[in-house]
């Protein structure tokens, strides 16, 4: 029988050549116990690509297997997934936890990547009609992060071929160098923009958590928010599970380990109840 409480993982990028995923059964161990899961974002690719065969069968596969995983499954849309639901962020432990994909953090959606500009055009086009970021709701906001996401189609994402892979995903990403230092700016950057968001929209919220950078950590701000960024399940790292229970939040390591996801150790737990 599944405990209550509420497991939340992101960035599981189902169907693309860097995942760890090759089929979605091998999260069976992190589905036993949680009553309900939470998919924060970029589960996989919805966008268009030149492979809409692959996308639809990935997607079917998804829905398929973790309808019946055993806990309720929420899914939250990310920027690769900005059509996977209505649902764009949640609030959580009575307000005390508020979630979100993360891209919603940064002017350009991605600021390390080769469509960056086009991004930042759609975002500055979308928040202008509404006034200005500072005038825009939450809801209106990440509205206009996911018709900017959508606008914008696969590119190394959709490559089956693993050396033009691994060629794409490098002038995507880590090439020419200055890529490079976009993706370790974003890294420094994460912890104090979910700190801003949080204030402007979430001013209640002690936890924010976010995916999207791969990155995985837990920071404590000045004020006592903290930010937790769930990592992925592509390499080169392996991502955290955040667990809420009654009163508790922990953060939870994810191993791989005879070929499933298994959880390890808890590297972090906060009280939820008097924050």
């Amino acid at each position: 029988m599944a405990d209550d409480f509420i497991r939340i993982l992101s960035d599981l990028h189902y169907g693309e050549r860097c995942s760890r995923i090759r089929a979605p059964s091998q999260l069976g161990p992190l589905m036993r116990g949680p009553g309900t899961l939470v998919l924060n974002g970029d589960t996989l690719d919805t966008r268009r690509g030149p492979d809409p065969a692959h996308n639809a069968r990935c997607l079917a596969e998804v829905r398929d297997y973790f309808s019946g995983a055993g806990p309720a499954v929420t899914y939250l849309t990310g920027n690769h997934d900005p059509d996977m639901s209505e649902c764009h962020f949640l609030d959580l432990a009575g307000g005390r936890v508020f979630v979100t994909h993360g891209d919603i953090l940064f002017q350009d959606i991605v600021p390390w990547g080769m469509d960056a500009p086009a991004l930042g055009r759609l975002v500055e086009d979308g928040l202008a009609a509404l006034g200005g970021r500072g005038t825009a709701s939450l809801r209106e906001l990440a509205a206009v992060y996911r018709r900017a996401a959508a606008a914008v189609g696969q590119r190394h994402q959709a490559e089956r071929n693993g050396p033009r892979y691994v060629m794409k995903t490098a002038r995507d990403s880590v090439w020419p160098p200055w890529r490079l230092l976009r993706v370790l700016k974003a890294w420094r950057d994460m912890p104090a923009l979910a700190g801003e968001l949080a204030a402007r929209h979430r001013p209640g919220a002690r936890f924010v958590v976010t995916g999207h950078t791969h990155r995985p950590g837990v920071w404590r701000r000045q004020n006592g928010l903290v930010v937790i960024n769930t990592g992925s399940f592509c390499r080169p790292f392996l991502g955290v599970a955040v667990d809420i229970h009654p009163g508790r939040l922990s953060v939870m390591r994810i191993r791989e380990h005879g070929g499933e996801f298994i959880p390890g150790g808890e590297i972090a737990a906060f009280p939820l109840m008097g924050c």
